[in-house]
């Protein structure tokens, strides 16, 4: 694969729905993985997800393969 092929996530808050878009689950699997990681990632403090979070789900989850944004 070519340099400029490869697609750079940013390490940022992002809403639900946006890692929904991401890993292309419904809300349904996204809540059930998150809820096996809650201990690591904390409760969200409003509708996004704080960047340290993402940095954790990121990890523990995988770096998302399909990216639509």
């Amino acid at each position: 694969m070519s340099q400029s092929n490869k697609q750079v996530i940013e390490i940022k808050p992002y809403l639900s729905k946006d890692l929904l878009r991401f890993y292309q689950v419904t809300y349904p699997t996204l809540n059930k993985w998150l809820d096996g990681i809650k201990d690591k990632i904390g409760k969200r403090n409003g509708a996004y997800w704080s960047s340290k979070q993402v940095e954790i789900i990121f990890q523990e989850l995988g770096i998302p393969k399909t990216i639509s944004y």
